[in-house]
């Protein structure tokens, strides 16, 4: 299974959001500098992130992005099904409909396989992720500091 790009950089926008402690809240612009991201896309990816309640934007002096309770105990599994959207891993119906459709048992196996993707990461948290050694490691990037120093 692969993710999109949206939610890779949604992932890893909450994970820098979640280390930020005793510092001025980052702006979008400046995690999308950190992220190594387009700011239009960050811009993109921190809207949804508000709009689920995970992240808190505010504008102007003093602004900044904080992560919210519910961003940091959020369940992995949970965002990444959000986040996705429904859908089969494969598009069966299509514009040229595959012709096992009517009578396929892959697509059963490959929704089956997307969920146990999905079970695997439903107990992992936000907060989890950042744990030694992740956090200390965005850390150092968000201050600047080139990794491992």
């Amino acid at each position: 299974m692969r993710l999109t790009r949206f939610t890779d950089v949604a992932l890893r926008v909450l994970m820098r959001l979640a280390v930020v402690e005793n510092e001025d809240p980052p702006t979008t612009r400046e995690v999308a500098a950190t992220m190594e991201v387009p700011y239009s896309h960050a811009a993109k990816v921190v809207a949804r992130l508000q709009h689920l309640g995970l992240v808190e934007a505010r504008r102007g002096r003093g602004g900044g992005l904080t992560l919210t309770a519910g961003g940091r105990s959020a369940s992995i599994g949970g965002l990444v099904r959000e986040l996705e959207g429904p859908g089969d891993v494969v598009d069966c119906e299509g514009a040229t409909p595959c012709p096992l459709r009517s009578a396929c048992r892959l697509r059963g196996a490959l929704r089956q396989a997307a969920e146990a993707f999905y079970a695997t990461l439903d107990p992992i948290t936000v907060a989890e992720l950042v744990a030694s050694p992740t956090g200390p490691l965005l850390i150092g990037i968000s201050a600047g500091r080139p990794p491992g120093d």
